[in-house]
Order: structure tokens, then C-alpha cells, then sequence
């Protein structure tokens, strides 16, 4: 069972992540680029950016949000990150190709 705090914790984080998904597409909108363009902005695969724009509760990884608040111009950590090994679904940092 959920204790009170983690609850406030997830719902927070669900937030976060709506608002990344938000922000996301809007870039995209706005500049008028596909998945696929801005997978080759960030440096990130479109599976990465379909995740976090399709599945709000999904929180990035430090790299794809250092990646995400490049791109969308916002300060460094303002993204919550979930701390795991990179995926599959990322580039390592030190790659400058796009999978996809």
C-alpha cells in the first residue's frame, strides 16, 4: 500500500510528465517538424519521443531531459528524471547518430 507521501509523490511526477508531453508536442507544432526531426535534435531515438509524448506517466532519464530542456529552452533540472541505466530507447552521450 501507497503511503500518503508516495501518492503525492506519483501524482506530482504524472503532472510533470503531462506537462512534458504538452510542451513537446507544442514544440513540435510550433516549428512545424516531426517526431522524427525533433528525435534528431535532441539526439534521441522517436521511440523516446513517442514514449514521452503518448504515455505521460513516464518520466525521462537525466540524458533525455538534459535533451528535452535544450531543446524546449528550459533551465537545467527543471525536468524530474527517473535514475536508470540508458536504454534502448536512448543514444549514449557521447553518440552523435540517430536510430529510427
Amino acid at each position: 500500500m501507497l503511503t500518503e507521501r508516495a501518492m503525492r509523490d506519483a501524482l506530482a511526477m504524472s503532472e510533470e510528465s503531462e506537462r512534458l508531453a504538452k510542451a513537446l508536442i507544442e514544440y513540435r507544432e510550433a516549428e512545424g517538424i516531426s517526431v522524427r526531426e525533433l528525435a534528431h535534435r535532441t539526439r534521441l531515438s522517436e521511440a523516446t519521443i513517442w514514449m514521452h509524448e503518448d504515455d505521460p506517466g513516464s518520466s525521462p532519464t537525466p540524458f533525455a531531459a538534459r535533451r528535452f530542456e535544450e531543446v524546449l529552452g528550459w533551465a537545467p533540472g527543471s525536468i524530474p528524471t527517473v535514475s536508470r541505466g540508458t536504454t534502448d530507447l536512448e543514444l549514449p552521450p557521447d553518440s552523435g547518430a540517430v536510430t529510427g
